[in-house]
């Protein structure tokens, strides 16, 4: 359940503050101020945590993969191995479930499919949840133990809310979760049910449940679970930690992240910055966000932005125009108003990196075809092949620079997408009145064959299978 700390994490929380983002305000606050944005100014919050001094930075390698061989539930965590980078306390009773440390795997048939000499996948899907959010919630969930809040809340396309029912289930907290009814995924909404949460089913999208749990953030027993909140960032920053682990601290050229709520592409962002500050890696990986098509407000703006900005400007606009009514069957990107839109730009243009969108057919047939590389990921997470695939042909990424994409959800969050695209039904808006619906093909289509129950029957279709 939860667990204790040690007294390497006195340090890093001596040394936190909240901080708002806009070099304008840069008002700081304490770790204990229970705030989302800036009491100031309205501007975003992140975690400063003066990170220690780089001569101690050299130990800290060996001392994360010695952890590794530990048996202790705090050095298991793909987190809380890194807390030296985190702002807790050593008395923390830290909220975990083993988060972390998931697989980096090979994928040559993606690769092929991409144009590229080779390629990783990042997944998140691993995790115990089955997405990206449990890394982040272990941290916010955490802080709310710390502030003693009765009860956590989230607005959420699927995977948020699962990961919070699961992470509060296990710290004994009530959960409370505002999803858009009728729009989310049944096997995301099962998990929700089963660890316990109250679901509340809105009549609204997930911009409609966001608006609300901020109006729910101003009572002082509840506590905001989604990325606007920074300790889930900072849980989920050590992904960049773990990844460069993995790498042998050799800096891919690129990282692909899908983009939603953007929270994903802020906390890797934040992490590869710190471990430059900290002289652990020499260059920043070019950080690449993808979103869909029909919900992608910061790939409209950054197009904008590319269009008329000189070499080297990485000034922040200061407003971005939502999508109204996104529309996506990548359901765990379908919002039209990120919260953490600005923190990803800034991370995508430190970096040198790009924020583009994809189809809904170049989503569904990326996704077949990391499950022709027996990996296999929810839809969101195949915007990351689809959008490689586009760069490579557009000549930003080159078929030899080494490429990472981050898959964010397991196979299984939504298998109604799978059995619909190799069946061929699969379609945007299936079932509209107004005839808009859009057809996808299956273009990598593997369906399921009706077969005589004989041997001879079998060994035919097997034959015309080789």
């Amino acid at each position: 359940m939860t667990e204790k700390g040690t007294k390497t994490t006195e340090k890093a929380a001596e040394r936190a503050v909240q901080r708002c983002i806009e070099p304008a305000c840069a008002g700081t606050f304490g770790l204990r101020e229970r705030i989302y944005v800036c009491p100031r100014c309205g501007g975003s919050i992140e975690i400063d945590c003066r990170l220690p001094a780089r001569e101690e930075a050299g130990q800290l390698r060996e001392r994360w993969r010695m952890r590794l061989a530990s048996p202790e539930a705090r050095d298991r965590s793909g987190v809380w191995r890194f807390r030296e980078m985190l702002p807790f306390a050593e008395d923390t009773a830290f909220v975990t479930l083993r988060e972390g440390n998931t697989p980096l795997y090979d994928a040559p048939r993606s690769a092929h499919y991409c144009g590229l000499a080779g390629l990783r996948l990042k997944h998140q899907g691993m995790n115990p949840t089955g997405s990206f959010k449990d890394t982040g919630m272990s941290a916010a969930v955490t802080q709310a133990m710390v502030l003693g809040a009765r009860t956590v809340v989230c607005a959420s396309t699927g995977n948020t809310s699962a990961s919070l029912a699961a992470y509060a289930a296990r710290a004994g907290v009530t959960a409370a979760i505002l999803l858009p009814r009728g729009q989310i995924s049944a096997a995301k909404l099962a998990q929700s049910m089963d660890y316990g949460a109250l679901v509340c089913e809105i009549d609204g999208n997930f911009d409609d449940g966001m608006r609300l749990i901020q109006e729910l953030g101003e009572d002082p027993a509840i506590y905001v679970a989604n990325s606007i909140n920074p300790f889930r960032i900072e849980g989920q920053k050590t992904v960049a930690f773990e990844l460069m682990e993995q790498c042998g601290w050799e800096v891919p050229d690129h990282v692909v992240v899908p983009g939603g709520n953007m929270g994903n592409s802020t906390a890797l962002g934040k992490g590869f910055q710190e471990l430059l500050d900290l002289g652990l890696i020499s260059r920043l990986p070019k950080l690449t966000v993808v979103q869909a098509e029909g919900s992608a407000p910061v790939a409209r703006l950054f197009a904008s932005l590319d269009s008329r900005r000189p070499a080297g400007d990485n000034s922040l606009p200061a407003t971005m125009a939502p999508v109204e009514n996104p529309r996506t069957l990548a359901t765990a990107i379908k919002i039209g108003a990120p919260v953490s839109w600005k923190k990803a730009l800034r991370a995508v243009l430190r970096s040198g990196g790009r924020v583009i969108a994809v189809s809904e057919q170049e989503i569904a047939d990326a996704k077949a075809m990391i499950g022709r590389d027996g990996i296999g990921c929810e839809p969101a997470s195949a915007t990351t092949v689809a959008g490689m695939k586009r760069l490579v042909a557009s000549g930003h990424i080159g078929r030899e620079e080494s490429v990472i994409g981050v898959l964010t959800g397991h196979v299984l969050k939504d298998p109604d997408y799978i059995s619909q695209y190799h069946r061929g039904t699969l379609s945007l808006d299936a079932g509209a009145k107004d005839g808009a619906a859009q057809p996808i093909a299956g273009t990598f289509r593997n369906a399921p064959e009706r077969v005589a129950a004989t041997r001879a029957a079998i060994l035919e279709i097997l034959e015309r299978r080789r």
